[in-house]
């Protein structure tokens, strides 16, 4: 954009507010001066939730002067994606075409997404002391260990505290695991310092001496540089040939890393997402304004909202967009034959359709075919995606059910067991409840509270999550908001 150079551009972040939609400005990279191939160093640091659709907007600016007023430098271009798209490309490594200048190609952008991890690591430690001072006039001492981290102002805050062994001079205590968070917050050089105790039952604890080390010392493990001097300041000023109050010893150092979902998704793990949608007749007359699937020419009904809700967010994390359909509790032409496990596109050998909108005109090109009726039966369609999960265990593919429904479950037992089964495989369902109707009764299948169980087995991991009634969150919020459910 300049007359006797390249280009001085800027990034600036815009992130979408969830209510009104308003395109705010969450940060500007540095300026790079004279180049049309920007590496552009600042990070920008968000809070990634995997259950919200996090809309991003990247506005690229040739800068003229030193004013703020975006306005008075050249737009270079623009592209929109959400955060859920880059986490979910391969190596969190999104390219998107810019865009917003009418006629003109703007270029490329380039966006990498890293998950702060430090702090993911807790470790596992165990320590004992030795000669430590006797401290009781009729015993020994009864000794603890208290842990502080350092604070960037040079202040302390408290972390951990062993248990007390008591009386003894040479105590070994038990394994502790904690956080590397609150250990260091993340910063492996950061001072550690450990101070020990003789217990009192008064509380009035007597100070036998401390050491400090840091996360990167421990980390050798156990050696001779993990043998600290417990040092008490007031002994060794008061006394001439004092040289420690006993030692203590690291024996153990064991790291932990917390894996997310996020390095699933890095390491190629896919996500299947497939729908069904419940076809009863207590859903009322589709050609009915009543009805929960009546297709009005103005707004989406409440199946098609709970449809469009989940799966906006699902399908960033599905590479081919490819979604199978499913219905269940109508009766099938021609035969009218009943069926809990139909291909809304009308094909059983390839239910996939193309997209969320693929699946939302399946939807309703069904509706006009088949006849509503029942019962309400969850039980085919759960071992519908469990025999496709069931074939991929080794960690390449999630498969993912949402079940939109109206009312209460007719095959409740069969419904469990087959939650049951599930349980130990690569899937998660989402059962969604739209409408009026009273949802007690499938509150049960989400195990938040009670795992579920069926002939006296329990599920080995809870994979249900029960959003009900999508029809009173709609009804809460002004407008439709993706994070209803």
């Amino acid at each position: 954009m300049d007359t006797f150079s390249k280009s001085d551009p800027i990034c600036v972040l815009y992130t979408q507010g969830m209510g009104n939609k308003e395109w705010r400005e969450f940060g500007r990279t540095e300026v790079i001066d004279n180049t049309l191939n920007p590496d552009f160093v600042r990070k920008f640091m968000l809070d990634y939730f995997f259950e919200e659709r996090q809309n991003l907007r990247f506005d690229l600016y040739d800068v003229d002067s030193k004013s703020a007023n975006l306005q008075k430098h050249d737009f270079l271009g623009q592209a929109y994606c959400t955060l859920g798209e880059v986490v979910g490309s391969l190596g969190s490594r999104l390219e998107k075409p810019l865009g917003g200048i009418q006629g003109k190609k703007c270029g490329t952008i380039i966006v990498k997404a890293e998950e702060l991890n430090n702090c993911r690591e807790s470790v596992m430690m165990q320590f004992c002391g030795t000669k430590l001072d006797k401290k009781d006039f009729f015993g020994k001492s009864d000794p603890f260990l208290v842990f502080y981290r350092s604070n960037e102002d040079g202040t302390f805050t408290i972390c951990h505290k062993t248990e007390v062994v008591k009386n003894t001079l040479n105590p070994v205590w038990q394994a502790f695991k904690i956080p590397v968070r609150a250990l260091c917050n993340g910063d492996y050089d950061r001072t550690i310092k450990v101070e020990v105790y003789d217990w009192d039952r008064d509380g009035s604890h007597d100070f036998i001496g401390e050491f400090s080390t840091s996360y990167r010392e421990l980390s050798i493990g156990q050696s001779q540089f993990n043998v600290y001097e417990v040092v008490n300041a007031k002994k060794k000023g008061k006394k001439k040939n004092y040289k420690n109050s006993g030692t203590v010893t690291l024996l153990s150092f064991l790291v932990d890393v917390e894996v997310t979902f996020l390095d699933y998704i890095k390491g190629g793990t896919q996500i299947n997402f497939t729908v069904a949608i419940d076809f009863t007749a207590s859903n009322g007359n589709p050609a009915q304004p009543t009805s929960l699937h009546y297709m009005s020419p103005y707004q989406l009904n409440a199946y098609a909202m709970a449809l469009k809700a989940v799966g906006e967010i699902i399908q960033d994390y599905d590479s081919d967009k490819m979604f199978p359909a499913l219905g269940f509790g109508a009766k099938l032409p021609p035969d009218g034959r009943v069926s809990h496990e139909f291909a809304l596109n009308g094909n059983p050998q390839n239910p996939y359709c193309a997209g969320i909108e693929g699946v939302m005109e399946a939807y309703y090109q069904s509706l006009k075919s088949v006849q509503l009726y029942g019962p309400t039966n969850f039980s085919p369609v759960i071992n519908h995606v469990a025999r496709y999960a069931a074939s991929v265990k080794d960690g390449s593919q999630y498969f993912v059910l949402l079940i939109i429904t109206d009312g209460v479950i007719s095959d409740m037992a069969q419904t469990k067991e087959s939650i049951v089964n599930a349980s130990c495989l690569p899937m998660s369902i989402i059962i969604v409840g739209v409408g009026p109707a009273e949802f007690d009764a499938m509150v049960e299948l989400d195990g938040d509270e009670v795992r579920i169980s069926s002939r006296g087995r329990f599920a080995e991991r809870d994979i249900v999550q029960v959003i009900s009634p999508f029809f009173f969150h709609l009804k809460c919020h002004d407008g439709f908001k993706s994070n209803c459910v």
